[in-house]
């Protein structure tokens, strides 16, 4: 795998109820500043996507913002430093972030965080990339997810490798192995639709 020099954080614009959500992105924000791995998320200054790009300034770590220009109208943008791409819609705002990005890592979120780990394992399943992307499953948020995919998976929608088009990790010290080990997507996740 190619150096990970960027990582597309999808996260909440929420902090959650459980602490430790935020902990979490406070965490992994500051070991990506600490590597000097750029950040691409989606702009906001609020939830735990803020707590993330604070961290990940604050340890020194280069920032890039994505949002449309209708939330930066409702002045949730985040203006504390780095680059601030501004878009036409929510589709272009995702397309920008992958295309920014080596790598995608999902923490919990709401509504638009599961619409932007579906898209972006849905064009991994249809070999649009072969990007890493790494769910952190704090305090089993994920689970519910996975046991959706297995389902689709047991119903016969999708191939059982599908599977291997995401890796989940309980905790930050994991999410960085689980990028360098990231499998490549197998080719049958896509021809077994065909």
């Amino acid at each position: 795998m190619k150096e990970i020099a960027s990582l597309c954080v999808f996260c909440g614009s929420k902090a959650g109820d459980d602490p430790a959500y935020a902990e979490t992105a406070e965490a992994l924000g500051r070991a990506m500043g600490e590597r000097k791995i750029r950040l691409v998320y989606g702009g906001g200054r609020i939830g735990i996507m803020g707590i993330l790009a604070q961290a990940v300034h604050d340890a020194g770590g280069p920032i890039t913002g994505v949002i449309p220009d209708f939330l930066m109208q409702l002045e949730v943008g985040n203006t504390l430093g780095g680059d601030l791409v501004i878009t036409e819609s929510m589709h272009t705002r995702k397309a920008r972030m992958f295309e920014l990005s080596d790598a995608v890592i999902v923490l919990p979120g709401g509504l638009g965080t599961l619409d932007e780990a579906f898209e972006i394992i849905t064009w991994k399943q249809l070999r649009q990339h072969d990007k890493p992307i790494v769910l952190v499953n704090v305090a089993g948020y994920w689970d519910p997810f996975v046991a959706l995919v297995d389902s689709i998976i047991a119903g016969g929608f999708a191939h059982e490798k599908a599977r291997e088009l995401f890796t989940v990790v309980d905790s930050v010290d994991a999410v960085f192995p689980a990028l360098e080990n990231a499998p490549e997507p197998d080719q049958v996740v896509l021809t077994s639709h065909l």
